[in-house]
């Protein structure tokens, strides 16, 4: 806990802050005060009659710079920072009628490449159902394969059978020829 039991700072009196509105007050001080110093430096020192006409002059300016400051109204600490940052977008607030809703909308990043990985595997499906991937190739060499073993081993199933058929046939034809005897 700091000395005197309160918080913030020991020394000195409380922070007082300059409005934006101010600030500008001061410099259009300024600006009207080099302006002068300008014209007394051109006109030279014996111009004691204008110095009234310079002032309504400026005065004239003045209020057409004050006429810029409230069309630009600047929030928090725009008014006291010049900003000359090439890359920042000014913001528009657009009304309803102009929006447009029926135009195309821009897709994010990553939603546009979803599409695309989706369009992709859609291609891919395609392709290989018609046979024209190098997998839906091998998938197809592997069938056919398959097909030829199956057939090899069906004929053989069937010769087997057969010659199994013809040793019974012939197996009873002896018993029954022995048996005839």
């Amino acid at each position: 806990m700091p000395k005197g039991g309160r918080k913030g700072g020991h020394k000195g009196r409380a922070r007082q802050y300059t409005s934006p509105e101010e600030i500008d007050a001061q410099l259009q001080a300024e600006k009207q005060k080099a302006r002068e110093e300008e014209e007394q430096e051109e006109s030279g020192d014996g111009a004691a009659g204008d110095p009234k006409k310079e002032k309504k002059s400026l005065d004239s300016d003045e209020s057409e710079d004050e006429d810029d400051d409230y069309q630009q109204k600047r929030k928090g600490v725009e008014g006291l920072i010049d900003i000359e940052n090439p890359n920042r977008v000014a913001q528009t607030a657009k009304k309803v009628t102009q929006l447009d809703l029926d135009g195309p909308k821009e897709l994010s990043r990553r939603e546009r490449e979803e599409i695309e990985k989706q369009k992709a595997k859609e291609r891919y499906m395609k392709m290989h159902l018609a046979g024209k991937t190098e997998q839906a190739k091998a998938d197809l060499a592997r069938l056919a394969i398959i097909r030829k073993q199956r057939e090899e081993a069906a004929k053989k199933k069937e010769e087997e059978r057969k010659a199994k058929d013809d040793a019974t046939l012939s197996g009873k034809r002896m018993q029954s020829l022995s048996l005839n005897k």
